[in-house]
């Protein structure tokens, strides 16, 4: 069975591909910046993987780097939310449905900061494509993607759809033709299970459906952006979702003509659900972020 890399150096990867400095994961770990670098280059070891790139202005995190990040950031969220829960056994948790890519893509990485805030009040995660049905689902809260057309529930709109193609700079590099729309003809597409309409909406938008393809279909839009990452081809990106990976320079939005959809994230609660103060103070601060 293949054993665990040594943990304490785990804990100060995850701080420092949260904050993508050993400078500034120093200064939350109240170590120096050279036990931060000695702790990397020993899971770097341990895992036989190079997780982050020296440069001379700082550290940038490798493709494995970021994939390993993506994947043990939701555990150390977790480790603190439980933590928090045994610390305050009185405090019920927040119990949050929600779907994959918007937990990875966005709201994980922005969790610590709630916890930091609110250390009394821990958010559990329920990830679901389902529609939460409040008289059966143990959920306090839930983030959903629709018209707000739900019955039976409160709601507050939080992120209009807007969407627009994506894909890698080195993706980019390749095909100079993607200057234009028209070069988008005979590249490979890359489709979401659940989100199917995207591209035929965004192409009947700019007036080219004749350039659609069937491409490739993912599972999920998680999948279909890392395979965009990849280079594997041209994702159709959630705006929104995808504005830490177009700031990190992993994605390029292409052609400047974003469409805006009737669609939105909501957050829903059960319509006369007597509230403690875990509901709003969570709905207060991420409505706060999103606005940042």
């Amino acid at each position: 069975m293949q054993s665990i890399p040594p943990l304490n150096p785990l804990r100060v990867f995850e701080v420092a591909a949260r904050l993508e400095s050993f400078t500034a994961a120093a200064t939350e770990l109240r170590v120096t910046q050279s036990a931060v670098s000695r702790q990397i280059a020993t899971l770097e070891a341990a895992l036989d993987t190079q997780l982050f790139i020296r440069e001379r202005h700082g550290v940038v995190l490798t493709k494995e780097g970021r994939i390993y990040s993506d994947g043990i950031v939701p555990a150390f969220t977790m480790i603190r939310a439980a933590s928090a829960a045994l610390k305050n056994p009185k405090a019920e948790p927040l119990r949050l449905r929600i779907y994959t890519t918007f937990a990875a893509k966005w709201l994980i990485k922005r969790l610590p900061n709630f916890q930091e805030l609110h250390p009394k009040i821990s958010v559990r995660l329920d990830a679901s494509v389902k529609d939460v049905d409040f008289t059966r689902d143990n959920v306090d809260l839930a983030i959903q993607f629709g018209r707000g057309d739900w019955r039976g529930v409160e709601k507050r709109l939080l992120i209009r759809d807007v969407i627009q193609p994506v894909c890698s700079p080195k993706f980019l590099q390749k095909h100079p033709e993607l200057q234009s729309i028209d070069g988008l003809r005979g590249l490979p597409l890359l489709h979401s299970h659940y989100r199917r309409k995207d591209w035929t909406d965004w192409l009947g938008s700019v007036d080219r459906p004749d350039l659609f393809s069937e491409g490739t279909l993912y599972p999920n839009s998680m999948l279909a952006y890392e395979a965009a990452i990849e280079g594997i081809g041209i994702a159709m990106g959630q705006s929104f979702l995808l504005q830490d990976d177009i700031a990190a320079g992993t994605l390029v939005p292409l052609f400047d003509r974003p469409l805006t959809r009737s669609l939105a994230y909501f957050a829903i609660w059960r319509k006369g659900a007597v509230q403690n103060r875990k509901v709003p103070s969570f709905l207060k601060w991420l409505t706060r972020e999103i606005e940042i």
